[in-house]
């Protein structure tokens, strides 16, 4: 019997300059609120977390099981320009994160 468990998309991390960028796995174990939507910046040469962002909000129904109500970013790219990241999620959005201040904006 397969597991009712659904595989949390994988991601690769985008690197800009010093910079690695990756979705954060088990985001709940980290203190947030929900398991998907959250992205971490990682120093390339020390390998330490700079930053940890979350770029939506999952509203869950109490009725339901929580892991089956998470919403995962499915793909993440660097913008032509290198100065923002394009992720994609399960809720079908995109969002423009601004790499300079960390501003989130959901693109139409």
């Amino acid at each position: 019997m397969e597991s009712p468990k659904r595989r949390v998309p994988s991601v690769a991390p985008m690197v800009a300059g010093s910079t690695r960028y990756e979705v954060v796995r088990g985001a709940r174990s980290r203190g947030f609120a929900q398991n998907g939507g959250v992205i971490a910046a990682i120093d390339v040469a020390s390998g330490q977390e700079l930053w940890t962002l979350m770029l939506y909000e999952t509203t869950y129904d109490a009725q339901e099981e929580k892991d089956v109500q998470d919403r995962f970013i499915t793909e993440m790219s660097l913008s032509p320009d290198r100065q923002s990241l394009l992720v994609k999620s399960e809720n079908k959005k995109t969002y423009l994160v601004k790499l300079v201040d960390r501003a989130v904006t959901v693109q139409p």
